[in-house]
Parts: structure tokens; sequence; C-alpha cells
């Protein structure tokens, strides 16, 4: 079970990619333009963990389902993927609305 979480993350940026791909959404649409955005935000983010572990805000707790890897301490290897999975959902989610909106105004234009 100590890997539990990130199989789970696995499964789920998988499953983002999945449907990504599908839809050409973000990663599939403009690859290069993805990655950077992902590997800034992903970025961001390991940058204000680290501060607020420095803070000593964030700390990790005991849980049978992580995996005990710690990129620095009280950092957990699992960290990454979620930022991961967050970046992604959100630029997913951006694409998403940009599409309904596009749509919206295309139909409205022929009214």
């Amino acid at each position: 079970m100590r890997f539990a979480y990130a199989a789970v993350l696995l499964v789920s940026i998988a499953g983002m990619l999945v449907l990504d791909r599908r839809h050409r959404l973000v990663v599939f649409a403009a690859p290069l333009r993805a990655l950077a955005v992902l590997t800034i935000g992903v970025g961001f983010f390991l940058v204000w963990d680290l501060a607020g572990i420095g803070l000593r805000i964030f700390f990790v707790g005991d849980g049978p389902y992580q995996s005990g890897v710690r990129l620095a301490p009280e950092l957990p290897i699992e960290e990454v993927g979620f930022l991961l999975l967050l970046c992604h959902l959100a630029l997913v989610l951006a694409a998403v609305a940009e599409r309904v909106r596009r749509a919206r105004r295309g139909a409205g234009a022929g009214e």
C-alpha cells in the first residue's frame, strides 16, 4: 500500500492525457507551449511548497499510502505528480471553457 497515492496520481494523470488527446485540448494541441506552461506552473508551486516548508507551514504527515520517498525534507515525491495533475487539469478546464465560449459565440452569430 506504500505507493497507492502515487499509483492513483499516475492513473489520474493518464486519464487527463487520454481526455486531452481525444479532444486535442492542451498537450496534444500545442505540445511545446503546454510543456513550457506545465514546467512553469509545477516549478512555481514547488517553490511555493519549499517556502512553506521553510516557514514550517507545510509538513508531511504519516500515511500508509505514501511512498516515503522525499525529494527534500517534508517534500514527498508524490507532490510533483499532484502538482502536474493540478496544473494540467487547470489548463484542460481553461481550454474547455474557451471552446464552449467560442461555440456559444458561433451559435449566437447565426441568429
